[in-house]
């Protein structure tokens, strides 16, 4: 699929950085599904599970809101209105940097992680060797993501999964140059988050996906290509390669 604005190409001018040079080869929207690595059937059986630990979360939990500074269209909102879920943070005295997601040093369990118990079973069981940040987004407002970037230094290439119980949640890669957008298709993906902007359509009804940043282990590392330039385009290094 495919769309563009003036408002977001006049945004991209008017409010972010150059892109730095990426490898020959590197299109963008891309992203690498991890459908491959990880178990998709033990994933989808928790859709239920979380989807009801959710909606007694937000009856009776704290509410904490997703926050996209880097965005394409400074016009949009900063916090759109997504809620999270915070299954691990950084101590208190440590202050919050997004440099540090996957500092799994700094990281520790929340109080919410054992509600979500057999979540953080799975979590276990994926390619790191150590986690750092793990959040659940999710919205049941119709609430969208504005397209944004997680950060904008090309020399840190953050090691996460993204991933999610059913295919309900919009979630797209942007070419902000062009205008095009690619929809994420599988349950899981790895994606350069920094020179490639990233968002959400707003639909009805619950919608989550998880994020889990950490170290990937060593062996599941050998197979993935280092670009030479921009250690932020890895992931999309990996899927060009691949595709």
């Amino acid at each position: 699929m495919a769309g563009n604005s003036t408002g977001e190409t006049r945004a991209l001018k008017a409010n972010n950085c150059p892109l730095a040079p990426v490898e020959p080869g590197i299109t963008y929207p891309s992203y690498m599904s991890f459908d491959d690595f990880i178990d998709v059937d033990r994933l989808k059986s928790l859709d239920g599970f979380i989807a009801a630990r959710l909606r007694e979360h937000k009856q009776n939990g704290s509410i904490d809101f997703f926050i996209n500074e880097p965005r394409l269209d400074r016009e949009q909102p900063c916090q759109p209105g997504i809620r999270e879920v915070w299954l691990s943070r950084t101590p208190p005295a440590t202050p919050y940097n997004y440099l540090d997601l996957d500092h799994v040093e700094l990281w520790q369990r929340t109080p919410e992680a054992d509600e979500f118990q057999p979540l953080m079973e799975f979590i276990d069981s994926l390619p790191f060797s150590a986690t750092g940040r793990m959040l659940i987004i999710y919205d049941d407002a119709g609430v969208s993501v504005p397209a944004h970037r997680d950060h904008v230094d090309t020399s840190v290439c953050n090691e996460f999964i993204w991933f999610r119980t059913n295919l309900e949640k919009p979630f797209y890669l942007l070419n902000a140059e062009t205008g095009r957008k690619e929809y994420v298709s599988s349950y899981s993906a790895w994606f350069d988050s920094v020179n490639q902007h990233h968002g959400c359509d707003a639909v009805s009804g619950l919608t989550f996906s998880i994020r889990v940043d950490g170290v990937f282990t060593e062996d599941f590392k050998a197979a993935i290509p280092q670009p030479r330039v921009n250690k932020a385009s890895t992931a999309s290094l990996w899927a060009c390669t691949l595709h």
